[in-house]
């Protein structure tokens, strides 16, 4: 083509499309740093069974978090740091933003759930809460869901003003067993007179409870308020039970405020929040004979903005996401998302570490991250074909699968969380670790955080042989002589301590995580 005959608009759209076929530029690797820690175990401490943290999770706006434990107990927390609380002049003396991070305190707890037995079955029902949803507040007042193995249950907490009282006009100087004043008879009582003098006649009654100056009280005076207590209240506001055969794994709260989804193995029942003794089962993937039986419902999650979506995981590894338009009983799915595996590459241990332990959608809801027993794979919803990224979590436990297996490690069902903005994902491991990805295309951000107050010492290059050290020798005899193992990086790994459960903030680059009984958070 002669370059003299091309036409004008050419070079205005040359930088266009140049700027377009330029790669874009990688969000920077956050450099993560301990901000808070609840619950810090000391050197040489037994934890308590009922003290393990077994579910975490963060409210819509970020201001208050809740965890459960084995216990049957839910913990929530606040924050203390919004900006709300700075006056004007402050804020306008601050000519660039400070970085800051979220701060909690405690704020209250209380029992949600104790153990049963059902006598039907005879079958022992743990206390222990297996998820904690954050529901719409109103009135000021949180409201929220657990769940144990059976039983889903709708909490309020609110507080409550308790006034206390003083400055009355009977004699309250002495109290009786029963809560009401009294005289002795060892004690004398100045009875006041209208002019001002005094009686030493003593007054006695016929109940001796009360003691009034003679010819009545001179001036009326009112109780007196000398100050008001805040109490955080929970109350039981429903209970939703007997809906499920197998044990509970999930429950979602819908975009609709109105309904949420409770899943087991085999079904998922649609509930709404005002009624308790009726559930619509929507999903049944109970075969006629349970020995067709080839695979179970591992986790299931509404859509965050469309209310008639969920998507649900399985043991097989698949997502199907589900329109709740089409059917009543949604047996066929609208779409399915899974990676086929190579061929030849099939073992035992395939189809037990492909299943999902659990799936969140972005908050867009575009996107679903998924997590099995070695990977984490991010989903387009758009894109059936195969995830668009899969991130290695421990791969260096591939050539252990059979002792996995044999101690039965390789069925710990490890959770995955998303930033708010959608370009981070994390997800834990063995040894109190977790990991954080960025997962936008061509990101190679892949950090590794210890659950202690120093989250980056386990960032060691790679060694020319694995590090022996007399910690790592007495920690492997004082915990029954096992092995501990060698990651990657040379460092030893703990099987015995697992970071199971985490959650990203929905709106800062704050993680919250449990080790054992211990709650972390870290901020970048």
């Amino acid at each position: 083509m002669d370059p003299s005959s091309k036409s004008p608009d050419d070079d205005d759209l040359r930088p266009e499309a140049e700027a377009a076929r330029r790669p874009q530029p990688q969000p920077q690797p956050r450099e993560w740093r301990f901000a808070q820690v609840f619950g810090e175990r000391a050197a040489g401490e037994d934890v308590q069974e009922v003290d393990i943290i077994s579910a975490i999770e963060f409210d819509k706006s970020g201001d208050h978090l809740a965890t459960g434990d084995r216990g049957g107990r839910v913990v929530l927390f606040e924050r203390t740091d919004s900006r709300d609380s700075a006056s004007r002049s402050e804020l306008e003396r601050q000519d660039y933003p400070i970085a800051r991070h979220p701060e909690f305190r405690y704020k209250t707890e209380f029992q949600s759930h104790e153990p049963e037995f059902d006598y039907l079955k005879s079958l022992e029902i743990e206390e222990k809460i297996n998820k904690i949803k954050w529901c719409q507040t109103a009135n000021n007042a949180l409201f929220l869901l657990s769940t144990n193995d059976k039983t889903i249950k709708y909490w309020k907490v609110q507080e409550r003003k308790v006034k206390r009282i003083s400055v009355m006009n009977l004699n309250t100087s002495q109290s009786s067993g029963n809560g009401t004043t009294s005289s002795s008879s060892s004690s004398s009582s100045r009875a006041i007179l209208p002019n001002g003098g005094c009686s030493e006649k003593l007054y006695n009654f016929p109940n001796n409870d009360l003691l009034f100056p003679p010819g009545g009280c001179t001036s009326l005076r009112l109780p007196v308020v000398t100050g008001q207590d805040l109490n955080l209240v929970p109350r039981c506001r429903r209970v939703y039970s007997h809906a499920h055969d197998y044990h509970i794994n999930s429950i979602s709260n819908n975009s609709d405020g109105e309904t949420y989804i409770s899943a087991d193995d085999l079904r998922i029942n649609l509930w709404n929040l005002e009624i308790s003794n009726q559930s619509f089962n929507i999903v049944d993937v109970k075969p006629a004979n349970m020995e067709d039986l080839t695979e179970v419902i591992t986790c299931a999650e509404f859509h965050p903005t469309h209310c008639n979506t969920l998507a649900y995981s399985s043991s097989k590894g698949s997502i199907r996401l589900i329109d709740l338009r089409q059917s009543a009983l949604c047996d066929n799915h609208a779409k399915l998302f899974e990676e086929h595996e190579a061929p030849g590459s099939r073992s035992f241990f395939t189809e037990i570490i492909a299943s999902v332990s659990d799936i969140k959608f972005a908050r867009d809801g575009r996107h679903i991250l998924s997590r099995d027993y070695m990977t984490l794979k991010f989903w387009d919803i758009n894109m059936d074909s195969g995830p668009v990224a899969t991130f290695q979590v421990h791969e260096y436990l591939r050539p252990k699968l059979c002792d996995l297996y044999e101690n039965d490690s390789i069925f710990d069902k490890f959770e995955c969380c998303l930033s708010g903005d959608g370009l981070r994902v994390a997800t834990g491991s063995y040894s109190n670790l977790f990991r954080v990805f960025g997962c936008t295309p061509g990101s190679a951000e892949a950090t590794t955080l210890e659950a202690s107050r120093n989250p980056m010492r386990r960032q060691v290059a790679n060694p020319t042989r694995p590090a022996r050290t007399l910690t790592s020798l007495t920690r492997a005899v004082r915990r029954g002589g096992e092995n501990p193992g060698v990651d990657a990086n040379g460092n030893s790994y703990d099987l015995s301590t697992k970071l199971l459960h985490l959650a990203w903030h929905p709106t800062e680059n704050s993680i919250a995580c449990a080790a054992a009984n211990s709650l972390y958070m870290y901020y970048a």
